[in-house]
This record gives structure tokens, C-alpha cells and sequence, in this order.
């Protein structure tokens, strides 16, 4: 069974081939379930709340893209849910049905059925980093243009974008969700003699000292998902008795 909800038809084959395709990786928020990072210092209710205005910028950047966009949907059973967050997206899971994988698995899998539909140059995201603003992405945009793998390094060590113009090697095998990520996802690429590039970097939210970080980056972006995530997060903190300040 295809893991497809919208094929896209051979008459967007020239849109894949001149303007980058978008990929935004996610999982809906629940409770308990995502930024349990949070939790060791506010509640799980509050580390709902701010995933879900986490996932709300992810959206605004795919909806500001110029260019297909795709949403890789961690369940088979959101992907109603995830064609909801924009009508005009193809919506993709990241494995197929009854098939469980580490992200590596799941982007390798992604990233073929991508470039089986003629996909080429293919900008990845997750949706928790809300600091990606249009410089990063034209960054990426120019140097994918000119090298094969494209990587924002994150502050934590992981990456907050991944972007290829070439099919990925085996990625399966990568310490995912360490600080040695970005440097051993440069270092598999280069292995299998692709040329890598680091374009400018930012950094993900997966704890209260990043969202300090965030508070103070907010401050002067004002698209709208990101000025309603800060009003979240004065809104929680204060509630919390000032856990977390500018």
C-alpha cells in the first residue's frame, strides 16, 4: 500500500527540477508524547502547549516556501490531521505502514520516495526550531545549488536543517539525537564522496535554557506564529513563577 495521500502528477516534474522542495518532519503533539525535555522543569500540559506553537512556526515557513512542499508525518493514522496544517502540501509518512525505523531509517526512506516522484533538491526540517527565519533558507537555496549535501549546524551539536541534491547514503547507523550528529552526518556524506557544506546555523528547543535563548531572539521577528509563541511563553513563565527569564 502506497504511503502517499496526494501523487504528484508528471506536470510538476519541472517544478522539482527548478525549485527546492520544502520537507517538514513532525509528529503530533500530544501529551506526554514530544519536548519531554520540558518537563524535568514545567509541566507536561505546558510542554504541550509550547510544541504546539513550536509546530506553528514549523507551518509558517511552509507556508511562506516558493516551492512544493511536503509534510512527513510520523503516523499513518495523522495523516488527515497533517494535511489539515496546509491544504496545499503533500502529505508522506515516514515509513510505511506497520514499519518502525530510527529518524535515519525514516529520512532515507522519505528521500527515496521523493526522488522516485522527481524530487531533486530537497530542504529538510523538523518543528522546533523556530529561529530559522528566510536568511537560513536562501543560504541553503544558494548553496544547494553548488554542493551536494547542505547542513545548518545546531548549537547542540544535531542540525536544524538537512539539506541534499543528491540522494542520502545510508544514514540508519548515525548517533541521531546526540551532539555528534552534525559532524557524523558530514562526515557519512563525505565518505561516499559528496561534496558538504555548512550554511548559518541556529539551534532546536528541546530545553527550558533554549527557550531563554528563543525569548530574546523573538523579541524583534514579527511573523505572526512567532510572536504568538513568545506570548505563549511570557504567558507560562509568568504562571510558573518566573522559571524561565529574557
Amino acid at each position: 500500500m502506497s504511503n502517499r495521500q496526494d501523487t504528484p502528477t508528471n506536470d510538476l516534474a519541472p517544478v522539482f527540477n527548478t525549485l527546492p522542495t520544502l520537507v517538514m518532519f513532525c509528529k503530533r503533539p500530544k501529551l506526554n508524547q514530544g519536548k519531554q525535555r520540558l518537563v524535568e522543569m514545567i509541566s507536561a500540559e505546558s510542554a504541550l502547549i509550547i510544541a504546539q506553537g513550536l509546530l506553528a512556526c514549523a507551518v509558517e515557513d511552509i507556508q511562506a516556501w516558493d516551492g512544493p512542499v511536503v509534510i512527513a508525518c510520523s503516523d499513518e493514522a495523522d495523516m488527515q490531521w497533517a494535511q489539515m496544517l496546509n491544504e496545499n502540501a503533500q502529505v508522506v509518512t515516514q515509513l510505511p505502514a506497520g514499519v518502525s525505523g530510527n529518524l535515519g531509517q525514516r529520512l532515507n526512506h522519505v528521500d527515496h520516495e521523493l526522488r522516485a516522484q522527481g524530487h531533486q533538491h530537497i530542504v529538510i526540517i523538523g518543528t522546533d526550531a523556530p529561529v530559522l527565519n528566510s536568511l537560513h533558507y536562501q543560504d541553503v537555496k544558494v548553496a544547494l545549488s553548488e554542493y551536494d549535501v547542505v547542513l545548518s549546524h545546531a548549537e547542540d551539536g544535531g542540525v536544524v536543517v538537512m539539506a541534499n541534491s543528491v540522494p542520502w547514503p545510508d544514514i540508519s547507523a548515525l548517533p541521531w539525537s546526540t551532539e555528534y550528529l552534525s559532524q557524523a552526518l558530514a562526515q557519512a556524506c563525505r565518505h561516499e564522496k559528496l561534496s558538504v557544506h555548512y550554511s548559518m546555523p541556529g539551534y532546536d528547543i528541546d530545553y527550558v535554557a533554549d527557550i531563554q535563548k528563543l525569548k530574546r531572539d523573538l523579541i524583534n521577528d514579527h511573523r505572526p506564529a512567532r510572536q504568538a509563541l513568545l506570548i505563549t511563553i511570557n504567558q507560562l513563565f509568568a504562571s510558573l513563577g518566573g522559571v524561565c527569564h529574557a
